[in-house]
């Protein structure tokens, strides 16, 4: 079906809404009731039981197929609401990476190295975010970022992103997948791992399958439960450290002092770069999810703040509590982070330190729900970026379809399937070829985060050389061009500490060089080999988009013009609902309250 912009049609066939094409519209002029698709979108609720003939469909037909009425395309559901977006950006991927392996990187260099690289990797990846929210606002497409490589620069980047970006929500799922079964081994240590795992994969299996609400619902209170954590362990691990705990005194600055603060120079220091890219991987979820969301265009800028209190909260302020309640060569920091031991948790050291003794079971289940919910975030990712590959024609078409509910079923299966190849590798042992995957995808990583710098750039050239008004775009970065001009020389700057950490390290093993620059290799081979097919068997010439014929219409929250009559139109909403709760009763203290948290997030 072609695409008439500002039509229902064309509502259900970018963004997956459900919107009534019983009475098509009449022109094409633009209207203010064109906005209210969103709203309706966003309103969109699962099938009522009535829909279904029990008669003529069987459980595994519903869970599977959903409506068997259905006779058109079916798409994604913008049923993800603001609170789920910015949970999740704030703490939907907080996993191991955090709570087992942190003081890895302690260990390594030192309190003060390790501050400084989760600081440095940290602004990396907010700028990321920033520049990526500032096009997802506008575009918010379910599944594969990397879609604006094709649509923004050339399709030989969008294809090349698509590739390496599929490795990165696919990787965590073997590290979360065998914490798990270490974790619930603490209770039952007769159960096998391998029998845990599958305790594991078959309820967030199960999830995924019914609705992607499911998804923001558990999401949300997933990362709730780490958000209370996270905030208890730093107000614990502060007090203690400041000697605040009687009977307990703490260390106070002693570990920053005599020379222990930087330990290693800057080989070490380069070093732990890994570790903090492992733990804010998957921060780019939002723009994933973004496609999914019901205000996308209000959500996204929220979840956008959200992301720079995570960065600050959950990592900068942990390091720093575990630098400074725990030194650097005490045996627990790694026995953490290879053992996926939780009694030497960081968090349940500090705690027990500070004389709380029965911390273990508390962390334990913590930490359960934290690889619940990275586990339910790789079932998400992984499937919905194969389903922006399928749809674009870069994947097979199978892994296309989407069920009356918008879940992607057979995106879905191969995600399951990689799940259980995942957990495998870890039964038959960590050989060279899974220390290969590990480095692959952590570059990958890099290199996608580092192209997003790219993209960025090339969007706002072509926005202007269309000379459309940068005032309707919902979410505009600051400082431009300075952050993605950033991202590109951190991505470098990055990279080259990494590969100087693997030259240098002693001792001295090609095979860590040669696995640090395999993930550059795969994106030059991705790159070249696209466009030696695009030019000699599709016959294009042109390997650029041109920026003039660059597409700012499909997809988009609004058509060019309408932002300001948008953002007029939620304030005449949002002062209705104040108006109304005054009326039934609620006090100025509530509705000022509601405001400044609307204000925040």
């Amino acid at each position: 079906m072609s695409r008439t912009p500002g039509s229902a049609a064309a509502v259900q066939n970018t963004t997956g809404s459900r919107v009534s094409l019983d009475k098509p519209e009449a022109s094409d002029s633009p209207k203010v009731e064109d906005a209210k698709d969103w709203k309706c979108s966003g309103e969109d609720l699962p099938l009522p039981a009535s829909h279904y003939d029990s008669s003529q469909s069987s459980f595994w037909r519903r869970m599977f197929l959903g409506s068997p009425s259905t006779d058109h395309e079916n798409a994604t559901k913008r049923a993800m609401q603001s609170r789920h977006l910015m949970m999740i950006a704030i703490g939907g991927t907080i996993g191991t990476g955090i709570f087992l392996s942190a003081g890895s990187a302690i260990a390594l260099a030192g309190p003060g190295s390790a501050l400084l690289s989760y600081f440095v990797v940290g602004v990396f990846v907010y700028t990321v975010v920033i520049t990526l929210g500032e096009m997802a606002s506008m575009f918010p497409v379910s599944g594969a970022f990397s879609i604006f490589g094709s649509r923004f620069v050339s399709p030989a980047l969008g294809f090349t992103l698509d590739r390496m970006e599929l490795l990165v929500p696919m990787e965590p799922f073997d590290t979360e997948l065998t914490a798990a079964a270490i974790i619930l081994q603490y209770w039952a240590p007769n159960v096998q791992a391998w029998e845990w795992a599958l305790v594991i994969i078959a309820p967030v299996f199960a999830m995924q399958l019914i609705h992607v609400r499911v998804y923001g619902e558990s999401e949300y209170w997933f990362a709730m439960i780490k958000v209370v954590m996270v905030v208890v362990f730093i107000i614990v691990g502060l007090i203690y450290d400041w000697g605040g705990v009687r009977g307990h005194p703490g260390p106070g600055l002693s570990n920053f002092h005599n020379s222990q603060a930087f330990i290693g120079g800057f080989h070490n220091f380069a070093q732990t770069f890994v570790y903090a890219f492992f733990s804010f991987g998957g921060i780019e979820l939002v723009a994933v999810a973004a496609g999914e969301s019901a205000r996308p265009y209000k959500a996204v800028p929220r979840a956008i703040k959200a992301t720079f209190f995570r960065i600050v909260l959950f990592y900068l302020l942990t390091i720093l509590t575990i630098g400074l309640c725990i030194n650097w060569q005490d045996p627990t920091l790694l026995s953490a982070a290879y053992n996926s031991d939780v009694a030497a948790s960081p968090l349940t050291v500090v705690f027990k330190r500070a004389g709380f003794g029965a911390a273990a079971h508390v962390i334990n289940a913590v930490l359960l729900t934290a690889v619940l919910s990275a586990t339910n975030s790789c079932f998400y990712a992984s499937s919905r970026m194969l389903l922006s590959l399928a749809r674009s024609g870069q994947a097979p078409r199978i892994f296309g379809w989407v069920n009356s509910r918008g879940v992607p079923v057979p995106a879905l299966i191969v995600a399951l399937a990689v799940s259980f190849i995942s957990f495998l590798t870890t039964i038959w042992g960590e050989g060279i070829v899974f220390t290969w995957l590990l480095n692959l995808t952590g570059i990958s990583a890099l290199l996608v985060w580092g192209s997003i710098g790219a993209i960025s750039l090339r969007f706002r050239i072509a926005y202007r050389a269309q000379e459309l008004a940068l005032s309707d775009l919902p979410y505009i970065q600051p400082l431009f061009p300075l952050l993605p001009i950033g991202v590109i020389v951190l991505a470098i700057l990055m990279f080259i500490a990494e590969g100087y950490a693997a030259v240098v390290e002693q001792p001295f093993e090609a095979k860590n060089v040669v696995a640090t620059y395999v993930g550059v290799c795969l994106y030059i081979i991705l790159y070249l080999g696209y466009t030696i097919y695009e030019r000699f068997v599709l016959k294009k010439t042109q390997h650029f988009v041109p920026l003039l014929e660059v597409d700012f219409e499909t997809d988009a929250v609004w058509k060019p013009g309408q932002g300001d009559v948008v953002r007029e139109r939620d304030r005449q909403e949002k002062q209705i609902a104040v108006d109304t709760s005054r009326e039934k009763g609620r006090s100025r203290w509530k509705v000022w309250m509601s405001n400044i948290t609307r204000h925040i997030y």
